[in-house]
């Protein structure tokens, strides 16, 4: 790593994976290559930042608004994500890496949602980095479930009993939020969670986002000084 200061690494990174349709659109592919090559990415990623001694990467790979897309797309999305964690549960094993999924599930079908649940249970006990995947997930549909959550629990409305019932229950708020492809908004991403993250906007698409540049956008990161609403 580039930097030299590791006691100042966020502990959780957000990443908002955008650009891959438009990197294979400019490259004359079809849009399901970009989003192969992304898979790719993620996974390097990922064995990145457990290297650094990163505690959790939130990547945001499918979202509440992604079923409007084409069928075919929406179709090819759900085997690619079938494939990489069939794929990647020997490398979260090997590399000791915990997997979560938030987001309403329910959506899925049954075989992806056993997968899911599979590689939770066979990644729990790891204690490296929590690869956080956001799926059929949108921070206010979030935000409704838990007050719904709330609600049936008969629980005082507290900030405390309400990130309780938030799909990242017992993980951090983010620190670090990334988005690639040059977009500059949250899209109903973790809107909650990112309350106090340093934010950080890049042109890059994500299929061409390398640990280089995450060490750039890290130290960046460590340069900034973080009030939380102080002086």
């Amino acid at each position: 790593m580039s930097t030299n200061n590791k006691k100042d690494l966020p502990a959780h990174i957000a990443m908002i994976m955008d650009g891959n349709g438009r990197w294979a659109s400019e490259r004359g592919f079809k849009r399901t290559a970009g989003h192969e090559e992304g898979a790719k990415v993620v996974r390097e990623i990922t064995r990145y930042c457990n290297t650094l001694g990163i505690k959790y990467l939130t990547l945001y790979a499918f979202s509440t608004e992604n079923w409007t897309r084409p069928k075919l797309e929406i179709e090819f999305l759900m085997k690619l994500l079938e494939k990489y964690l069939k794929n990647e549960l020997y490398i979260y094993l090997e590399n000791n890496v915990r997997f979560k999924a938030i987001g309403d599930l329910s959506k899925f079908s049954k075989s992806l949602q056993e997968i899911i649940f599979k590689t939770q249970e066979e990644t729990k006990n790891a204690t490296g980095l929590t690869q956080i995947l956001a799926l059929n997930y949108g921070s206010q549909d979030e935000i409704l479930r838990a007050i719904k959550k709330l609600n049936e629990k008969n629980l005082e409305v507290t900030k405390e009993n309400f990130e309780s019932c938030l799909d990242t229950a017992g993980i951090p708020d983010v620190d670090l939020l990334i988005r690639t492809s040059g977009e500059v908004r949250l899209s109903n991403y973790l809107l909650w969670q990112n309350a106090y993250a340093e934010m950080f906007f890049t042109s890059t698409y994500w299929p061409e986002f390398t640990s280089n540049e995450l060490d750039d956008i890290i130290s960046d990161y460590q340069n900034r000084e973080r009030r939380f609403g102080g002086v």
